[in-house]
């Protein structure tokens, strides 16, 4: 069982920046690809991006330039950073990390941003 542990959502303005982790309980999965996704109010859950291995990092159009996924130092972490962020970036955030035949999701958190 891999439990999967976000932090770092918040509120912010236009413009600003946030920075969410998730965080892996058990083996060295550094190797293994991990997604985030988001969820807006009323709305399906979308893929953001996902990185696989030490760096190789893909974002969906509608972050790409403005969202960065990268690997932590910790242990099977992995970091979304978000800036430039829009009102329309406002959504409950997950990551995902599928393993074994299963998809394992983090707790989801929020982030909203403001005009």
């Amino acid at each position: 069982q891999v439990q999967l542990v976000e932090s770092g959502g918040g509120s912010v303005q236009t413009g600003g920046s946030l920075r969410l982790s998730c965080v892996a309980s058990g083996s060295d999965y550094s190797a293994n690809v991990i997604y985030w996704f988001r969820q807006p109010p009323g709305k399906q859950r979308r893929l953001v991006g996902s990185i696989i291995g030490a760096d190789a990092a893909g974002y969906s159009e509608a972050v790409s330039g403005r969202f960065t996924i990268s690997r932590g130092h910790a242990k099977n972490s992995v970091y979304l950073q978000m800036d430039s962020l829009k009102p329309e970036d406002t959504a409950v955030y997950y990551c995902k990390f599928p393993l074994g035949g299963q998809d394992y999701w983090g707790q989801g958190i929020q982030v909203t941003v403001s005009s």
